[in-house]
């Protein structure tokens, strides 16, 4: 018994030491590749499994792995990835990354509330745009312009600065979700997106990941089209910043300075970036000017906490322009827009010409995340966020003998929004992870109507209840300028404009929402199940037209729960090519806009917005990952439902809405391919490509119902024939061809050519062409193209090559190619009409620029 004891202690040992025998390390140092500075931060994982560790303050990573021989894949934000062999224990010495080097999407591994899609190992349709990328073909552009040359994106520039609109698989970007560092920036009332709040945002942004269609984001939120996640973060940056000045047409000159201390031995992390922007605009007086500004502030205590604190804003005022219709301009050019002249303003950049309107904004958003990393296993992330917006939509209102401008009348929008996300992650085992967390949004939303400047009068009556009959508002407050505005809010009733077709009301939508997932992978499979469940509480509060002097009347409270789940699989058929399927159902709350017979005037629920909007989506995928050429491919089929359309109108020339249209149910089908091809034959030369082609339209009629301001119903039956009339304002065809070669080192030219096709005007369901069963449908508007190109060389300035100038040109829609870039009408052409590219000339439309430009020097240290 003794010897057989011995022998097993012996035979325990020597399989003990044949697994220590077997344990390997590997180290290794990484460096930027051209200013041969180390990268802290960066992401090392041994290939084909979940063991990693990240670098450290020096850039040096050490690497446990059970392998005698295996591959290290070596990644870090804004650069492209690295695989390497080794062989047994090695020291790989210096590791050296280069910026955007690589056909990998992976830009940072998904963690804590950031919802990229590297971080579930379950694929989705995805694209992504790195910081260099950003940071060279930004110029004076919106953030859909940066993504208008991937799959099914359409970029609309819009009118003014900061007005631009972004259609993703046909959905506007209200039923997208946008996402800054994992917080939801729709805003809550009705998803709608303002760039001109964010127009800093690209400066400062280390990559931009477009999710079409179900993405890979947790939380219940308005992801009909799909998901777009900015993601700027402090403690991943490194030491340096840049000065830049960049000048363009139209007069545009913007100047930007950023510093990063990058993370330095204390823990301690910090990032600031401020600029300062103006120009005339494109298009005729539509003058603009604001500021920028990013402060972070990160600290990394341990290897298990990480703390980051953000505050952006982007304060600034802009002029606009509206529809005309196609014959105005025509005869007087694509730049043609009205404004008066004779009236001086100090506060705009070219006087003389006053604008129509005016949009004038401030919105500071600050957020406060902490990264705890529990164990090995888990891990929990929370985010605590805070915005305070101030600004108003200035119009100018004419009157006297004759008519002259009279006041600017301020439509304002005022908020106060805070909200906390926390998720908890959890890996099971090696084949299972859990993650769980909480979202939750309190929300006032303040709106009113007020004197924001006097032109040729110094007061204006006005009457109401509230404030006891009629009096005069003599003040303005803030102005049009975005920081007095912020700083000088209208806070007074007796100051705010009542009555004829004014409004003062106040709302307070307060959100709570669960969510979860469970992924397992194993070998080449892998699935996962998401879930969430939320309530949403809407209160509407009326001063305006409360019917008691002094006190204000407030809205039943309307309580709404929705709910969305997701489910995938994949399967690696090798390692080069996998396979991938998602389903996903969305049951999702009206908006507040939509709950109310006339949300601008009255307390009165609109009877006919009952259960959820019901959104169904389907999609499959191939990924081809190769060493010269890989590619993404995707099929998409998503239904919404239960979509009801509101109108309002003034029916006696009172200036209040006392007629108010709802639809029945509506329904949409959106189905569609797309490829996204990706080359590198050369280390100096990529081509890359994509083309997707959808099929949108709406699903079965629509009956409407008219009701007065009481909800009695007026009239009903009328029926819009628009079973199968295809949906309009984004082409439904789009294709382009992007292309990079470096001509010399650092000396680099690129291009990018983007066709638009099966475009269609904006169905709005009136008019004869809906009428009938033998409906004429939307109006299709031109197929066009256009053609980008910039050029860039960075010169290497000191003796360590950590100091740089770069200089970037770029030019937009080279051939100044003319084109219709939506119509808000369908007007067909009928014997006698005058057409323009088969457009009958009365439709209200915008034209795309033409050819633009910008000049850029920056100067990195």
């Amino acid at each position: 018994m003794k010897k057989t004891t011995q022998l097993l202690l012996m035979a325990v040992a020597f399989l003990f030491s044949t697994v220590i025998m077997a344990q390997s390390t590997v180290t290794g140092t990484i460096v930027d590749a051209e200013i041969n500075s180390p990268l802290p931060g960066a992401n090392v994982v041994e290939k084909g499994t979940t063991n990693g560790v990240s670098s450290d303050f020096d850039g040096k990573f050490k690497l446990e792995t059970t392998a005698t021989t295996g591959q290290i894949v070596i990644s870090f934000v804004g650069y492209g990835s690295v695989t390497l062999k080794f062989t047994g224990s090695a020291n790989l010495g210096n590791i050296k990354l280069t910026p955007d080097n690589s056909l990998d999407e992976i830009v940072i591994i998904g963690s804590g509330v950031i919802d990229l899609a590297e971080g579930r190992k379950t694929p989705i349709a995805v694209s992504t745009i790195k910081a260099n990328q950003i940071q060279e073909k930004t110029g004076t552009s919106d953030l859909p312009e940066i993504l208008k040359s991937t799959p099914s994106v359409q970029s609309i520039q819009g009118g003014g600065f900061g007005e631009g609109q972004m259609f993703l698989r046909g959905f506007d970007q209200v039923n997208t979700a946008f996402l800054l560092n994992g917080q939801p920036i729709n805003s809550p009332e009705d998803g709608r997106m303002f760039w001109s709040n964010w127009s800093g945002v690209l400066d400062v942004a280390q990559a931009v990941q477009v999710q079409r269609g179900l993405g890979s984001s947790k939380l219940a939120i308005s992801s009909v089209g799909g998901t777009v996640n900015i993601v700027t973060k402090t403690i991943d940056r490194k030491e340096g910043g840049f000065v830049q000045q960049m000048i363009a047409n139209d007069n545009y000159t913007k100047t930007t300075a950023s510093y990063s201390t990058g993370l330095m031995e204390s823990g301690w992390a910090f990032s600031a970036l401020l600029g300062h922007w103006q120009g005339e605009g494109y298009v005729e007086d539509t003058d603009g000017q604001g500021q920028t500004y990013f402060i972070s502030l990160g600290y990394k205590a341990n290897d298990n906490n990480i703390f980051n604190f953000m505050i952006t804003g982007a304060p600034q005022w802009h002029a606009t322009s509206g529809f005309y219709d196609l014959e105005t301009l025509l005869d007087n050019g694509r730049k043609y827009n009205t404004a008066y002249s004779g009236v001086d303003s100090p506060n705009l950049l070219q006087s003389g010409n006053y604008p129509t309107g005016r949009n004038v904004y401030h919105k500071p958003v600050a957020n406060l995340s902490w990264d705890l990393t529990i164990n090995d296993q888990s891990s929990l992330s929370t985010v605590l966020y805070a915005s305070a917006g101030r600004g108003t939509f200035a119009s100018t209102r004419t009157g006297g003998t004759p008519r002259v401008p009279q006041y600017a009348r301020g439509s304002n929008n005022n908020h106060n929004w805070y909200g906390l996300i926390t998720n908890y992650n959890n890996d099971l085992n090696e084949n299972l992870s859990l993650n769980f967390g909480a979202d939750v949004r309190l929300y006032n939303g303040i709106h009113f109507r007020s004197v924001n400047e006097f032109l040729s009068i110094d007061s204006l009556g006005a009457s109401s209840t509230y404030n006891g009959g009629s009096y005069q508002v003599t003040e303005v407050f803030g102005g049009i300028n975005p920081w007095n505005v912020f700083f000088n809010t209208n806070d007074d009733h007796a100051q705010r404009l009542h009555g004829s077709g004014n409004y003062d009301y106040e709302e307070d939508i307060n959100y709570a929402g669960f969510f979860g997932q469970l992924e397992y992978s194993k070998d080449n499979f892998s699935a996962f199940f998401q879930g969430s469940a939320s309530t949403q509480s809407h209160v509407r509060t009326e001063y305006a037209n409360a019917s008691t002097l002094g006190q204000s009347e407030e809205s039943e409270k309307v309580d709404k729960p929705g709910f969305n789940v997701k489910a995938g699989a994949s399967y690696n058929l090798n390692n080069s090519n996998i396979v991938f399927a998602n389903v996903g159902y969305y049951s999702r709350q009206p908006f507040h806009s939509d709950l109310f017979v006339d949300d601008r005037s009255s307390n009165q629920l609109n009877p006919l917005v009952e259960g959820n909007q019901k959104i169904t989506g389907l999609e499959a995928g191939y990924k081809f990952l190769g060493d010269l050429v890989s590619a993404n491919f995707n099929i998409y089929h998503t239904t919404w439902d239960n979509k009801i359309d509101y109108s309002s109108r003034d029916t006696n020339g009172d200036n209040f809405n006392d007629e108010f249209t709802t639809t029945s149910p509506l329904k949409q089908v959106h189905m569609g391919v797309e490829l996204e091809v990706f080359t590198r034959f050369t280390d100096r030369l990529s081509i890359n490509g994509f083309v997707s082609v959808g099929n949108w339209e709406y699903n079965g009629n629509i009956t409407t119902r008219i009701t007065d301001d009481n909800g009695n119903v007026v009239a009903t039956g009328d029926t819009s024939y628009i079973d199968g009339v295809k949906i309009g304002q984004a082409a439904q065809f789009t294709a382009g061809i992007t292309a990079d070669y470096e001509i010399l080192p650092r000396l680099k030219v690129g291009a990018n050519w983007n066709q638009y096709d099966n475009l269609y005007g904006n169905s709005d369901f009136s008019g004869a062409e809906f009428a009938t069963q033998d409906n004429r449908g939307a109006i299709k508007l031109p197929s066009y193209d256009t053609v980008d190109t910039g050029l860039s060389y960075k010169m290497l300035l000191g003796k360590n090559d950590d100091k740089s100038l770069q200089i970037r040109v770029n030019i937009n829609n080279v051939f100044d190619e003319v084109y219709i870039e939506n119509s808000r009408d369908n007007i067909h052409i009928d014997s006698g009409d005058i057409a323009w590219k088969g457009v009958n000339v009365d439709n209200g439309v915008r034209f795309g620029y033409g050819r633009t430009w910008n000049f850029s020097m920056r100067y990195n240290f």
